[in-house]
């Protein structure tokens, strides 16, 4: 993933692949910030990151998905509308939250909400590193009212040695996910952030 102010600097992914499917812990760059991310399948490794990073237990995840099947796995209906619409910002820096169909069974993630927030990144190392691990949450590498971390010593900085493994990525700069809930009405806009979206878009 090419670096805005070290370019030569490529994240190495492949150290984390073990670990987070053992269920640990990673603050890792992804095509924003960094994030603090962990397997969206183990409902005790995703208490472990609310805990690290102090997050309200009521508000949602993003979770990094390699592509638009995965959707299947979270019994996320699509029609043809919405799924027009995802293809339309994914690959990309738009966070979508979606309705689960089986909301007793992800508890763990839409925390009360019965939505889940879901990204497929625009970085094609990435997405091939979420193909072998499955799917990710992938929350801002920071604790509750700091800000997002851009560098990983700033992440070191907020979790030290709680978090099972590192990876360097350079300085990223950019915003988060830019968040958005889908609606077959349209779209409601729950946060600008790296990518400018009108709500008349569907």
């Amino acid at each position: 993933m090419p670096n805005p102010t070290h370019p030569h600097i490529r994240p190495d992914y492949a150290p984390a692949r073990g670990i987070l499917q053992g269920g640990g812990v990673v603050v890792l760059p992804t095509d924003t910030v960094y994030g603090i991310v962990a397997s969206a399948l183990i409902p005790e490794t995703v208490e472990r990151v609310f805990q690290l990073r102090q997050r309200d237990t009521h508000k949602a995840v993003i979770v990094l998905i390699s592509n638009e099947g995965e959707l299947k796995r979270f019994s996320i209906p699509l029609d043809e509308q919405a799924g027009t619409f995802l293809r339309s910002v994914w690959p990309g820096r738009v966070s979508v939250v979606l309705p689960t169909t089986e909301p007793a069974r992800w508890t763990h993630l839409h925390r009360g909400t019965d939505s889940i927030a879901f990204r497929i990144p625009a970085d094609p190392a990435l997405r091939a590193f979420l193909r072998r691990t499955g799917p990710l949450i992938a929350p801002s590498a920071n604790t509750a009212g700091e800000p997002a971390a851009t560098s990983i010593d700033t992440a070191r900085k907020y979790f030290d040695d709680r978090v099972d493994l590192y990876i360097d990525g350079g300085t990223l700069e950019s915003a988060p996910s830019t968040l958005v809930r889908w609606t077959p009405g349209g779209i409601e806009i729950l946060r600008q952030g790296a990518v400018q979206i009108d709500e008349s878009l569907i």
